[in-house]
């Protein structure tokens, strides 16, 4: 609704207003009249029509709307006019992630902004994922969309030219996307199904438009191999299950061989990046019949591609995660005591949450309980907040033997 309406609006905060608007107006003309048998063509014509009307009152603005298009007028009532609206979307919401992601914004503004705007991704989880303060990833957000206006940016998908400076950023975009979704920020629950269902259809709109880039295909692949996990990672009452303790019969097969043939199709097609290398990852993980039974020597092998081509102290988390199941927590517990020392990682959870099960895997309780602490501290979800709680309890209650 929101790519539909800045193509009429031409301005990213007026479309925003005029979206609004269109909830407050169905909420009386629902309430009145019933739910129409479209209710997003009726929402997204209402706040086109909304940015319309406000073009006029206010002309003078026009010279400052660098994305103004006159679209053709849309009956919400004729139901061809409603099949295109509906259709449209899908084109609609890409141009606005490619706009989003324009190479005059900053790499971190480009991905906040797709987040923000076209995921709906509220702030607080866009800051999260980078891990900024709220109010530091908001002056982004606002900085990012007025240089989209300031700077006359076309709303359009790029020609191929000019694919390069843009598609990491909107992949980026999707998976992290897909990331919010598949661990909650905060909340009750630890996933988000909307956000992963979401960042699954841009992925596979994405292969459809750009077929001969491999990312895109590599991008798919890894979300469809970490998504086919969604229905055991957590049990039925919610608790947050570990690779060791999923059911793998219930994994999502289709999924996986899908996942599997997209991910050798963009391995074929040259020097393999971050998204398809990271699909190779989780394609290992897939097909082991057991996390004892994992080839984490191969897994720790694909990770030192990763660093060479993206190297991140998030990369390198998990790499010391793979050495520690491959050569034992005695090999990881130094790359994680280097990577404490890294600030960007100081308010990262998942950092003391590691090095929490290294330690207790070497039978340091104490350690492990000062590390288990420290997780829960910087952890606002409730599933991964009751996990630590019950590791805590276990290196609190009885001495560790090394293992």
């Amino acid at each position: 609704m929101l790519s539909a309406t800045v193509r009429a609006a031409g301005d990213l905060d007026l479309a925003e207003e005029c979206a609004q608007e269109a909830y407050v107006s169905a909420l009386k003309a629902w309430s009145r009249d019933g739910v129409p048998e479209r209710p997003g063509a009726w929402l997204t014509t209402a706040a086109r029509n909304q940015a319309l009307d406000r073009l006029r009152r206010e002309a003078t603005l026009r010279r400052k709307l660098p994305l103004l298009v006159e679209p053709a007028a849309v009956d919400a009532n004729d139901p061809a006019d409603a099949d295109r609206t509906e259709s449209a979307v899908p084109d609609d919401r890409l141009r606005l992630v490619f706009t989003c992601c324009h190479p005059t914004l900053s790499p971190d503004a480009r991905v906040a902004l797709t987040l923000r705007l076209v995921c709906g991704v509220p702030t607080p989880d866009v800051a999260r994922a980078f891990l900024v303060p709220e109010p530091t990833m908001a002056a982004r957000i606002t900085r990012a969309k007025k240089k989209i206006s300031e700077a006359r940016i076309p709303y359009r998908v790029p020609g191929p030219a000019e694919l390069p400076e843009r598609l990491d950023s909107v992949l980026t975009a999707v998976h992290l996307l897909f990331s919010t979704g598949h661990t909650a920020g905060d909340g009750d629950a630890l996933l988000r199904e909307d956000l992963c269902d979401r960042a699954l259809h841009l992925a596979r709109t994405l292969v459809v438009l750009l077929p001969e880039q491999a990312e895109s295909r590599g991008l798919l692949g890894l979300l469809l191999l970490t998504d086919a996990r969604r229905p055991t990672r957590t049990d039925e009452d919610g608790r947050l299950l570990l690779l060791a303790e999923q059911d793998r019969t219930r994994w999502n097969q289709r999924a996986i061989m899908e996942g599997l043939t997209v991910t050798a199709g963009a391995l074929a097609s040259g020097p393999p990046g971050r998204f398809t290398l990271q699909a190779a990852i989780a394609g290992v993980h897939a097909v082991a019949p057991s996390v004892e039974r994992t080839d984490w020597p191969r897994i720790v092998h694909l990770y030192d591609l990763l660093l060479a081509v993206w190297s991140t102290p998030v990369v390198a988390l998990n790499r010391a995660v793979a050495v520690s199941f491959a050569r034992g927590p005695a090999s990881a517990l130094p790359l994680l005591d280097d990577l404490a020392a890294d600030p960007r990682l100081t308010r990262y959870p998942y950092l003391f949450a590691s090095r929490g099960h290294v330690l207790q895997r070497l039978g340091d309780a104490a350690g492990a309980a000062r590390s288990y602490r420290r997780a829960m501290e910087l952890t606002a979800n409730a599933a991964e907040r009751a996990f630590l709680a019950q590791r805590l309890a276990e290196v609190s209650r009885t001495d560790l033997p090394p293992g």
